[in-house]
């Protein structure tokens, strides 16, 4: 089980500090504010330190701010559209590696809320797949907060089952990535390898 630390609206004193206590995957939400806190913070960490932070973008994403977050981030767990994974594709320094890539799964189907349905998961998965500098890992989502305990349950479980399949397919694949401070327990119980925690790590925002 991997612990990712959700630090938008944090400090970079603060980040400073989870990274010194071990917690080196980082996910933020906001690419400015990820940017600012970047820099911040190769100043504030001696350089070996900081280059084992894994940095984890977790937010909606712009075509015109694919460039930034290709250039500044080691994975992506929002990507929905094969433009969105072209574009981070082509972007991509080569120097880096290539990209390490969730694809987030609007599992409840909310309007309100990114993603891709269940059905459509394993023709993007096929695109993604094909792109020499993106890393096909696995599947993210975003729960309906208001469902039922059962409900709850069963939409994780539809996620494992997906996830299962598409393990079956690609031997890159290795990331489940659902549950957060809200309802990380039914997470873990339907088969999250990587748990998306802020509130419980860093108290509520002021």
């Amino acid at each position: 089980m991997q612990l990712l630390a959700v630090t938008k609206k944090r400090s970079s004193v603060e980040v400073k500090q989870a990274i010194s206590e071990g917690l080196l995957e980082i996910g933020e939400n906001y690419l400015s504010e990820a940017l600012e806190k970047q820099q911040a913070l190769q100043t504030l960490l001696d350089a070996d330190e900081y280059a084992k932070v894994s940095w984890q973008f977790i937010g909606p994403i712009q075509s015109n701010k694919t460039r930034l977050i290709a250039e500044h981030f080691d994975w992506v767990q929002t990507v929905d559209r094969l433009k969105i994974a072209q574009r981070l594709n082509d972007q991509r320094p080569s120097h880096l590696g290539a990209l390490n890539i969730c694809i987030q799964v609007n599992i409840n189907n909310e309007e309100s809320k990114s993603g891709i349905l269940l059905e459509d998961v394993h023709q993007l998965a096929k695109a993604i797949d094909s792109l020499p500098n993106l890393v096909l890992r696995g599947l993210m989502c975003i729960p309906n907060a208001h469902q039922s305990k059962l409900e709850l349950q069963q939409s994780f479980q539809l996620m494992s089952s997906q996830f299962t399949q598409l393990k079956l397919r690609y031997e890159s694949v290795d990331t489940l990535s659902m549950g957060m401070s809200s309802d990380i327990e039914a997470a873990i119980e339907g088969g999250s390898t990587m748990v998306r925690v802020g509130t419980d790590l860093f108290g509520q925002r002021a």
